[in-house]
């Protein structure tokens, strides 16, 4: 893959302040509300690899201290200079070295226990994950919708999700598990993100295989 030019990437926010404001409080509500589809307003030329919602997310939450890895779909595209472009933030080799990871939809993503977990006394100093899927839709009355729990969730709220991995579901109990050490995700599609908290218990779900032991 050639390098891209400056003058080859897309614009970011028109303008940034109010652009970066009003992403982030998106961000804040699809977090401090699990399983709601919020949508995600701007005016950036996003990447054409990964989803725009999650690329105009990524460029509101970071800045020249944050550390960033990508998926392999993501890291052959422009999407990692796009993002050193506008915000100033780190690309990193290792998934567990970075702050942030975005997942592009069909890669693997990595072993959210392999990823930076925080502490007991910094839980903040965990990982957010990023991963793009075909859909997220709120409310979902099909068979495998998820049911969840916790802050931030009157009683349980439904969720359909599509184009997530075989394991996820294995891992993210886990992740809840750990809590108040954790990761924290963003589901993207082209247009919403949905957040799940490491707060948030997913219950009721149809059984997925678990991972086979070698």
């Amino acid at each position: 893959m050639s390098t891209p030019t400056l003058a080859s990437l897309g614009a970011g926010f028109s303008n940034e302040a109010f652009g970066s404001q009003s992403v982030f409080r998106a961000v804040l509500q699809a977090l401090s509300h699990p399983g709601r589809r919020v949508a995600v307003v701007h005016d950036a030329q996003t990447p054409a690899a990964g989803h725009a919602a999650s690329a105009a997310a990524l460029l509101a939450l970071l800045d020249s201290d944050c550390t960033l890895w990508l998926s392999p779909r993501l890291e052959a595209s422009e999407a990692g200079a796009w993002l050193r472009f506008h915000t100033g933030c780190t690309l990193v080799s290792q998934a567990g070295d970075a702050r942030f990871v975005w997942v592009g939809e069909g890669d693997a993503i990595p072993e959210l226990s392999s990823l930076a977990q925080g502490s007991d006394i910094y839980p903040d100093q965990s990982a957010t994950c990023v991963v793009d899927v075909a859909s997220a839709e709120e409310g979902a009355a099909d068979e495998g919708a998820w049911q969840l729990t916790g802050p931030g969730i009157e009683r349980t709220a439904a969720l359909g999700v599509q184009g997530l991995p075989t394991g996820f579901l294995h891992a993210w109990v886990q992740n809840h598990a750990g809590f108040p050490k954790g990761v924290d995700v963003l589901l993207g599609t082209p247009t919403h993100i949905v957040g799940l908290p490491r707060t948030t218990r997913i219950v009721n779900a149809v059984a997925e295989p678990q991972p086979q032991e070698a």
